[in-house]
């Protein structure tokens, strides 16, 4: 421990070294993470107070987009409030509160997004069976598990920092603390560390997107027997969550899927899963969901009606 307090903050080196980059990123990310926080907290409203979204698929979509503000939120008021700052510096402690809170919400939303598959795949491949099956307490259970999930392998990979000795060098070429990043800067042999980092993160990565991946496999043969416009409804629903997972896998995997190593285009990379994602949530699940629309729509007229009063 004594190794560990010898340094008590790092620095970030941030996005770009460029000040007129900063500033214009600055603008450009305060006005994306409004649009996550807004566009996401819609949709959880919307669920809550709307009927005709009583089904799971809305139910784990709500608790999908809170835990997207959850997780934009650990590190993009840090990077947006850095952007006009001249020293970019973060506590150990606020290092390691922000490698495991972006690990949690993380993990959460790739065993929520796993569920949304099996969702998807019991509605379509045995819907006469489909309120039996994924009943509510079922589905406060997944989503109880989702959440478990992901505090084990957040807490698994805290642990494989948090023993490691920082003795020297404190600057992070990253705009928030990741693994990787803090591995170069140990002042000890992390090869090991660094395989287990692959084997949790890495690996939960792999196997979630396989099970994605059959899941739609499955739904993509069985749809075959259905008519054209049954099978244009249900593609429509699975295609937006393909998309998501396209979006926030592909990311992970590549970073996360390989030796301990940092490339400059991490940093790009992930802004993808820790912004860009977040941000088409909403927009991918509200714009190409009639039923969604509709509910929105019911709410702006009740909402509206009622600042009359």
């Amino acid at each position: 421990m004594a190794n560990i307090h010898n340094v008590t903050e790092f620095i970030f080196l941030g996005l770009s070294p460029d000040q007129e980059a900063q500033r214009v990123c600055f603008v450009i990310f305060l006005f994306l993470y409004t649009a996550i926080v807004l566009g996401n907290f819609l949709i959880v409203l919307t669920v809550m107070s709307s009927r005709s979204l009583a089904s799971p698929m809305y139910f784990f979509l709500s608790y999908l987009s809170f835990v997207e503000i959850c997780y934009s939120s650990v590190t993009a008021p840090k990077l947006i409030s850095d952007l006009l700052a001249e020293r970019k510096a973060i506590s150990w402690w606020g290092c390691m509160a922000q490698l495991f809170f972006m690990h949690f919400f993380g993990g959460t939303e790739i065993f929520l997004l796993t569920v949304m598959a099996y969702d998807r795949y019991v509605a379509i491949c045995k819907p006469l069976s489909y309120t039996t099956i994924m009943n509510r307490q079922v589905c406060a259970v997944l989503v109880g598990v989702a959440w478990v999930g992901g505090f084990v392998h957040s807490f698994a990979q805290i642990l494989l920092v948090f023993h490691l000795p920082f003795c020297g060098p404190n600057v992070i070429n990253h705009y928030f603390c990741d693994l990787l990043p803090l591995l170069k800067l140990a002042c000890s042999d992390t090869f090991l560390t660094g395989l287990l980092i692959v084997a949790n993160g890495g690996t939960l990565s792999v196997i979630s997107l396989g099970v994605l991946l059959a899941s739609y496999l499955v739904i993509l043969l069985h749809l075959r027997a259905w008519s054209s416009e049954g099978r244009r409804k249900a593609l429509s629903t699975c295609g937006s969550h393909v998309t998501v997972v396209s979006l926030f896998f592909g990311p992970c995997i590549f970073i996360y899927l390989r030796p301990s190593t940092t490339l400059p285009i991490d940093k790009v990379l992930a802004v993808f899963y820790t912004v860009i994602t977040p941000l088409l949530n909403p927009v991918i699940y509200s714009l190409r969901n009639a039923e969604m629309k509709k509910a929105m729509k019911r709410l702006w007229i009740r909402t509206l009606r009622l600042n009359e009063k």
